[in-house]
């Protein structure tokens, strides 16, 4: 008599990860989630691993889950998974100041985003 099982919020052949409050600008952050969508999962992590900007390493460590949530959660094939969608949201910002000349104030913005991962099972086209 126990609640029902929440519906999937993915497909059968779909798994998802998501990265809270990462310490960059969404604007910033997007140049590196559209460097990996569309591509295949061993690609992006490459591409990732080899990337120069600061943000690549949490954005690896997100897909990396997602493919740990596709294989042990979803039963999915790691070796047939490509980035379906990454998109990029905007968090919290800081509001922080520094005093500037003839007592004014200058305001700093120490923004927050979040990051959504979804990897897609395809079949291999022969």
């Amino acid at each position: 008599m126990g609640k029902e099982k929440n519906p999937r919020r993915v497909a059968d052949n779909e798994a998802m990860a998501k990265l809270r409050s990462l310490r960059t600008s969404p604007q910033k952050l997007n140049l590196v989630a559209t460097m990996i969508r569309g591509k295949k999962v061993e690609k992006a992590i490459a591409d990732l691993t080899f990337s120069k900007k600061r943000i690549a390493i949490d954005v690896r460590k997100c897909l990396q889950s997602a493919i740990a949530n596709a294989e042990n959660n979803h039963n999915l094939d790691v070796d047939a998974l490509i980035v379906a969608e990454a998109w990029v949201g905007k968090n919290l910002t800081m509001k922080r100041g520094r005093p500037r000349a003839r007592g004014r104030f200058g305001r700093i913005t120490k923004p927050f985003s979040e990051l959504t991962i979804k990897v897609r099972q395809v079949e291999e086209q022969v």
